[in-house]
């Protein structure tokens, strides 16, 4: 009976990543369609598709102000969320419960939400398609996947460390750097990656906060299914999806070489 329930688990479950996946990969051969026209399957296959989309000005465009966007987001989100996560996990602060839920809302607050409020709020600042109010909004919504990583991973953490460190006579500033941070690295670089992803690949709220000269990928993508749907938009979609997979690949690389250095280290201690 075990077994049983174990295959039909296991079927289930495999059918609901197919669902979830299956979308994702109709998209590529999509991309390399011969038509004029998004058709599956293709009758032919073709890069014309892509060569149009790295030579088009706008797409371009909208890539290089994601991907700035995108890695401006990862660095103050990560820095923020960080020192948020520490403040939180280790920090006895009054109402401490509810400066935790208003940090992790932008994870319940539907997107579409935040979207208007923020337009309301940038529009008379004039942050608008602008880089910076990219950022902001961007750095909002990724900071509480940094403070999620980086409170798991100092919950990890044995403080004990820390002490010693201090007894020696490390400043904290010097502890943190010297024998904090080296230990919860991983969880600082897998939430670095998650609000790199959640700027490159925000749709709402970029939106409404795009303009004429900033505009995102996304942005862009939702243009053209409007008023141009080639299978340029299918090309870009595979863009973005080798971006996000190449960057949870290196996660993956770095967290895989940070375990076998540790391993390691421990094999060398004892």
């Amino acid at each position: 009976m075990r077994l049983i329930g174990l295959i039909f688990g296991t079927a289930v479950v495999s059918l609901l990543l197919v669902f979830l996946v299956l979308p994702t990969l109709l998209v590529i051969p999509m991309s390399l369609g011969t038509a004029e026209y998004l058709e599956f399957p293709p009758q032919g296959l073709t890069l014309k598709w892509y060569a149009a989309f790295f030579r088009d000005e706008e797409w371009m465009a909208a890539t290089w102000f994601s991907l700035r966007v995108a890695l401006a987001t990862t660095f103050g989100a990560t820095i923020v969320g960080t020192l948020a996560a520490i403040a939180l996990t280790r920090g006895d602060l009054p109402g401490k419960a509810l400066l935790q839920a208003l940090t992790l809302s932008p994870l319940i607050v539907p997107h579409i939400v935040i979207a208007v409020a923020v337009f309301l709020l940038f529009a008379p600042l004039k942050l608008n398609g602008n880089f910076f109010g990219f950022v902001i909004a961007h750095t909002m919504l990724a900071v509480p996947y940094v403070v999620i990583t980086v409170t798991a991973a100092l919950q990890r953490f044995d403080a004990t460390l820390e002490l010693a460190a201090l007894n020696c006579g490390a400043s904290r500033l010097r502890a943190f750097f010297a024998v904090v941070l080296p230990d919860i690295a991983p969880g600082v670089a897998a939430g670095a990656v998650f609000a790199f992803l959640a700027s490159f690949d925000e749709a709402t709220v970029a939106f409404f906060i795009s303009g004429i000269e900033g505009k995102s990928l996304p942005r862009k993508m939702f243009e053209d299914i409007d008023f141009n749907l080639t299978p340029v938009v299918a090309a870009a979609s595979t863009v973005l999806v080798v971006v996000s997979l190449a960057v949870l690949g290196g996660l993956q690389l770095l967290q895989s070489r940070a375990k076998a250095a540790s391993a390691q280290a421990r094999g060398e201690v004892q």
